[in-house]
């Protein structure tokens, strides 16, 4: 298929012969958090260094969905459909309600403030868990320069009991992250301290306690080239779709690649959506990009 790299013959059951990729919108400074809400048939995405939260539906386009969006980066829904988001501008993480009001749910760890959360993902128990490095208070591009408080971070919140808590913190910049389908496993993208010549990039993987609350391991688990893993998704298989340098990468449970959906930009983030789930939506440079395939993102959020 034009377009795609096989690198396993695997990967040619995830392809549409008649299903190409497709530009959705352009004209973007850096397009990140790519989120579906099937309810409102729309996808909500980032243009991150022009400070706003945008909305785009197949028959209308993009409008505003928030600006000033308090330069929110990732973001995802929790087990009741809210919008959460990482901001970097607030250095906390915030949760739009139904009528539209935006709550603070996390600030502070141990008395000092985040970083620049980065990335979440809500687990079926309803807990939060984001990545927390300094990219967003490193600059005056995506946040405002301010000093960190704390070293990166992967951390835990639990909503119900407003208790925070680091899960891993060896990190030199965590990002993207996504559970694997029965949540036993938890991947990481690590892309590095980007002021080091040869920064650690690589996605690593956790093992998750039954109960959710601690994590073990914490091995390499696949290195991205050309490129790193930025941001990441799982399908109902297991697979992680990986953003990256030349495009988006689809890895198998095992840390192998199968193939390569190519994009004209590199990717920042990825999302699946539309109404079956089928449908991947790239948040790549100044565009946002999508395809359908012949699998489903893991099912919710």
């Amino acid at each position: 298929m034009e377009g795609c790299e096989i690198k396993d013959r695997r990967f040619a059951r995830y392809l549409l012969g008649n299903a190409s990729l497709e530009e959705l919108a352009s004209g973007f400074r850096w397009v990140e958090g790519p989120v579906w809400f099937g309810d409102a048939d729309c996808l909500l995405f980032q243009d991150l260094p022009r400070n706003r939260t945008l909305r785009w539906m197949e028959h209308s386009g993009v409008t505003e969905f928030r600006s000033p969006s308090n330069y929110a980066n990732g973001q995802t829904r929790d087990r009741q459909g809210r919008l959460i988001a990482c901001a970097h501008g607030g250095r906390c993480i915030y949760r739009t309600e139904y009528d539209g009001s935006v709550t603070t749910l996390v600030t502070h760890h141990a008395g000092k403030r985040l970083n620049s959360p980065n990335d979440v993902v809500v687990k079926s128990d309803g807990t939060v868990w984001f990545t927390d490095p300094v990219y967003g208070i490193s600059n005056d591009y995506e946040g405002r320069k301010q000093k960190s408080e704390q070293p990166p971070a992967l951390y835990r919140y639990d909503p119900e009991l407003d208790e925070i808590r680091v899960m891993a913190g060896d990190f030199d910049g965590p990002n993207g992250l996504a559970f694997s389908p029965d949540e036993r496993r938890l991947y990481v993208a690590e892309t590095g301290d980007q002021s080091q010549a040869q920064p650690r990039q690589y996605i690593l993987v956790f093992d998750v306690s039954e109960d959710g609350r601690r994590l073990r391991g914490g091995a390499e688990f696949h290195k991205v080239e050309p490129g790193y893993c930025d941001g990441l998704r799982v399908d109902e298989d297991g697979n992680l779709w990986s953003s990256a340098g030349d495009g988006v990468h689809c890895i198998d449970a095992h840390g192998n690649l199968l193939g390569k959906i190519l994009v004209p930009q590199t990717v920042a983030n990825v999302a699946f959506g539309g109404c079956c789930k089928n449908r991947l939506f790239i948040a790549a440079s100044h565009a946002v990009y999508a395809i359908y395939l012949n699998c489903r993102g893991v099912q919710w959020p």
